[in-house]
């Protein structure tokens, strides 16, 4: 299993309105694609005055599902986000390979 990890830092004063759009507008296309099993929205706790940061992360079966999702998927899905938010966030991206759960 892989985890693809999103980190966002978004700024205060776009903060709510964010929030809600990821949980009812960017998740849910996300897992629309398919190549998702289930995802997770979790707040980042470390004190930041400039922002709240966030991580979503994504879990799929394989390296194969996610190479598909980011070819025909995520640079609209991507893009769509920043030209909503421009300026107002950083991100970035990491890949975690599941070892073992209980």
């Amino acid at each position: 299993m892989i985890i693809y990890n999103v980190t966002i830092k978004i700024e205060n004063d776009v903060h709510d309105e964010w929030v809600k759009w990821m949980k009812t507008v960017h998740i849910p296309e996300v897992m629309e694609t398919g190549f998702f099993l289930e995802n997770r929205f979790a707040k980042i706790l470390v004190d930041d005055e400039d922002g709240v940061n966030y991580s979503i992360q994504y879990k799929c079966a394989n390296h194969q599902d996610l190479e598909e999702y980011q070819q025909k998927h995520a640079p609209q899905l991507q893009t769509k986000h920043t030209l909503r938010y421009k300026d107002k966030f950083v991100t970035f991206r990491t890949l975690l390979e599941i070892v073992d759960e209980r």
